[in-house]
């Protein structure tokens, strides 16, 4: 934990920032997803650490120790079901660990491996964002009084919704094996999902049907490389 960590931790929650003195550890490999997270961060007063794999994320805690924990469920080198389990049995413990994913059956399997709460992405809503992580959070944790909150929905930065763009084209443009198109699979769904891309998401969804009952993907992967180009050159705004 370097010195910045240690002065914010001694600061206190106040009824407009109640996450003031927590440092968050977002481990998420989407750019949009994060900047949301960013967003909710800065409005709650928490302080905001970002890893976008598991290897990045262990590197981050053998440094330091988070205060809370929000971990994406589909990363590329790994389920995030296994680091919300390492982080459950880890001593001492993160005071809170939630799970978060766009896919309706992630929140059970978050729970399962040991998280306290989740998330369900899109994550716009301020009050949400809160009230889930102080629900979690120990006793002596949580603020007293009420809270001031303005729940306007945060909006990323589209800049990062077009990173995400780059980072799957060249998935696709490199994919080798069953597992890379597995993942750049799940990775388009969900920031598509978060960012309300209504096609993009559409399309991501039945590649994945596609490949869980074995059928031909090859025409719906071709449309799909060519909506994330369509992004990629501007043809297409969020």
């Amino acid at each position: 934990m370097d010195d910045t960590d240690l002065r914010h931790m001694h600061l206190q929650p106040t009824a407009t920032r109640p996450l003031l003195g927590l440092t968050v550890l977002v481990v998420e490999d989407s750019r949009y997803a994060c900047d949301a997270m960013r967003l909710l961060c800065l409005r709650s007063g928490a302080r905001i650490r970002r890893a976008d794999c598991l290897k990045s994320a262990r590197r981050h805690l053998e440094v330091y120790r988070p205060s809370v924990a929000i971990v994406d469920l589909g990363l590329p080198d790994g389920s995030g079901a296994e680091l919300i389990t390492e982080l459950r049995d880890a001593m001492p413990r993160v005071e809170a660990v939630l799970g978060t994913s766009g896919d309706s059956f992630a929140e059970d399997v978050a729970l399962a491996a040991g998280a306290d709460g989740f998330l369900a992405k899109p994550i716009e809503s301020v009050l949400t964002f809160q009230s889930v992580i102080l629900s979690a959070l120990p006793p002596e944790r949580q603020p007293n009084g009420p809270r001031l909150v303005s729940d306007d929905p945060v909006i990323p930065d589209p800049l990062a919704y077009r990173d995400d763009m780059a980072h799957a084209a060249d998935l696709l443009d490199g994919r080798t094996d069953e597992r890379a198109l597995d993942y750049v699979t799940q990775f388009l769904r969900g920031v598509a999902r978060s960012a309300g891309d209504g096609a993009l998401a559409s399309a991501a969804e039945e590649m994945a049907q596609l490949r869980a009952h074995g059928r031909p993907q090859q025409a719906t992967l071709a449309r799909l490389a060519a909506l994330v180009q369509d992004r990629l050159t501007d043809r297409v705004a969020i």
